[in-house]
């Protein structure tokens, strides 16, 4: 009974150590499977990310650059603006002086000529709009063909007497530069109108300009933000998928190993149960045979033997077992001897 005990808790044994050795074999290739999974996951995200930081720090130059440029043409609006204003300034009033002084003198004109009409050449000579006149005449007398000239001598007082309306000659050399000056005063009008309406536009186009480029340089600097925390955690998911990589392929080069071991180690094992078995079988056949029946009942002492006689160590007991059972073993099965039957 003991043996067969041995023998059904051996193979139960066996059995638990295929089941048990059959879950490590699935732990094998599914982790196997699972990390070959995984460190093809791997390569192939370090394939991509290389590439999209390279092409993402290019776009990142360009903004950069981008940002730049705005920020000059910005400054050059600005500047041309500035210039602009100034010089328009300056044209007003240069204007204004020109226009003033322009309109004075044709105001001039316009009296000395209703004063010789109605023959007061005398007493307008010693007003002050002959005097205007007189040194407009004086200031551009370069520039005064041989009528005018007269009309400069007349208001100087080199002509002698009153003036004679019949004549009719300063009045119509005054009429003329009236009308001239009429015609000046419209045109400087009409100049600076188109001055005016030139700064405006160039005022407009260049705030327009500098509020693009504002909004221009607000659009790129939030895509600068993005694209350097995009930078920022494609490098350092790149970092630790290349860290997790090295690790996985790191330990699926261990587990291939182990694995390979404990298979190495297992089929042993096998092998050994099995030899047990088939021992045990041996020895439990052999001890059941009638010879070894016949051969025990000889050993065995009589029933007059004292209770002191019975009395043996374990280790003898052993001893005298292994010694029944291959002298058992040598009259049933003669010429063969097994050491297995040394777990008895």
């Amino acid at each position: 009974n003991m043996l067969q005990a041995m023998q059904k808790k051996v193979t139960e044994e066996a059995a638990v150590a295929e089941e048990l050795h059959e879950k490590y074999l699935c732990y094998c290739k599914s982790s196997g499977g699972d990390l070959a999974a995984s460190i093809e996951t791997a390569e192939a995200k370090l394939g991509e990310l290389g590439p999209a930081i390279e092409a993402a720090i290019s776009k990142k130059a360009q903004l950069e650059k981008d940002l730049a440029s705005h920020e000059a043409d910005k400054q050059a609006a600005k500047a041309a603006m500035k210039e602009a204003t100034a010089l328009r300034e300056k044209e007003k009033t240069a204007f204004d002086k020109e226009f003033a002084e322009t309109k004075a003198n044709h105001e001039s004109v316009s009296k000395a000529v209703d004063a010789l009409e109605k023959g007061m050449g005398g007493s307008f000579l010693q007003t002050r709009l002959a005097g205007v006149l007189r040194a407009f005449l004086v200031k551009n007398q370069e520039k005064l063909d041989g009528d005018r000239r007269e009309v400069l001598s007349f208001l100087s007082g080199e002509q002698s007497g009153e003036y004679a309306p019949a004549s009719g000659e300063i009045v119509g050399i005054l009429k003329q530069m009236e009308d001239e000056m009429a015609q000046d005063l419209k045109d400087m009008a009409a100049a600076e109108e188109a001055a005016v309406q030139s700064y405006e536009e160039l005022m407009r186009a260049k705030k327009s300009e500098e509020s693009a480029l504002t909004k221009a340089t607000m659009e790129k600097l939030d895509r600068l933000g993005d694209i350097s925390i995009e930078i920022a955690e494609m490098k350092s998911d790149n970092t630790d998928t290349a860290k997790s990589l090295v690790k996985d392929k790191a330990f699926a080069a261990d587990l291939k190993k182990n694995c390979a071991s404990k298979e190495e180690v297992y089929d042993e094992e096998k092998k050994m149960r099995a030899e047990e078995v088939t021992a045990l079988a041996d020895t439990i056949n052999m001890l059941n045979s009638d010879d070894a029946l016949e051969l025990f009942k000889k050993t065995l002492p009589s029933a007059s033997a004292s209770f002191l006689q019975l009395q043996t160590t374990t280790a003898s007991m052993r001893a005298q077992a292994r010694d029944l059972v291959k002298r058992v073993r040598s009259k049933v099965l003669p010429g063969h001897s097994d050491t297995r039957l040394d777990f008895i």
